[in-house]
């Protein structure tokens, strides 16, 4: 009986020993970041080799839709909208499908679904944001493993290369680097906004920083906003309460009281109850 429960256990050890033995994949993934101007673009995807096959025309038939790589399908990602082939396309994951049009002509497909595991089985032509229709250019010598690069940056652009064994192809797109960056210099120029003032002062406020100064940015957010939240005029009733204007922090108390009142609000009605109170107004 000994022997026997040593027999099952050599066979399990031996079992799970052979359980975890990794092998390397033939098609192994890769994962590639590069930045485009102010844009981050990440391509996920499989590099098959050729090890000695004829790829387009053959295991690649001139006409089908090939997933662009191997295994699951080949995701590009954008942090910005971006424009791929003149077409705008929002920022987010997307599939990569190529149509094999001709050894000289394919059509790069963009589509929005990217959980298929290769072409999807139920092709949807919605479902595509933007085709690239691109040359494909004869390398005079075979690239063994698929490469998907980008390439020919600039601060607004760049190009997708697909490149394998003897075909290559280029992606152009570009990406809204003018657009954020006048934003932004607009946005400075123009001087804060009333976000940013009212955020200042209530950091003082909650920092024990320069209450005049902060009673001073909460003013100045105050009349930039047509319509304050009670919510804000709270703060703004507690900051001149810090400042020493308890007749201005009563007033504005009162008014953001009755504001939480119309919005239902029954936790700022008994915040600023309290501190009416603890004022001396009721």
């Amino acid at each position: 009986m000994k022997k026997l429960l040593l027999v099952f256990a050599v066979f399990a050890l031996s079992f799970t020993s052979y359980a975890q033995i990794e092998t390397p994949a033939s098609s192994p993934s890769a994962k590639f970041e590069q930045k485009v101007g102010l844009t981050d673009i990440t391509i996920e995807y499989s590099r098959p080799s050729v090890k000695g096959r004829t790829i387009f025309g053959d295991l690649e038939p001139f006409g089908g839709i090939w997933r662009t790589g191997a295994n699951k399908n080949t995701i590009i990602t954008f942090s910005d909208d971006v424009t791929i082939a003149g077409q705008e396309v929002k920022a987010g994951s997307y599939a990569m499908f190529t149509k094999l049009n001709s050894a000289k002509q394919w059509d790069v497909m963009f589509y929005s679904e990217t959980e298929n595991w290769g072409v999807p089985k139920n092709w949807d032509d919605s479902k595509v944001v933007a085709t690239a229709k691109v040359d494909v250019i004869d390398v005079p010598f075979s690239i063994e493993t698929m490469t998907i690069d980008i390439n020919n940056i600039t601060a607004t652009g760049g190009t997708i290369d697909i490149i394998w064994d003897k075909s290559y192809v280029a992606i152009p797109f570009t990406v809204p680097t003018d657009k954020t960056v006048t934003a932004a210099i607009d946005k400075i120029m123009a001087g804060p906004s009333a976000n940013d003032y009212y955020a200042s002062a209530v950091y003082y406020l909650n920092s024990g920083k320069d209450i005049n100064q902060a009673k001073k940015w909460i003013d100045k957010a105050m009349s930039m906003i047509e319509k304050p939240g009670f919510w804000q005029v709270r703060q703004q009733s507690l900051i001149y309460a810090a400042a020493g204007d308890k007749k201005g922090a009563i007033e504005l108390a009162k008014k953001s009281m009755a504001a939480a009142k119309e919005a239902e609000n029954e936790n700022y009605v008994k915040q600023n109850m309290a501190s009416l109170k603890e004022w001396g107004a009721m």
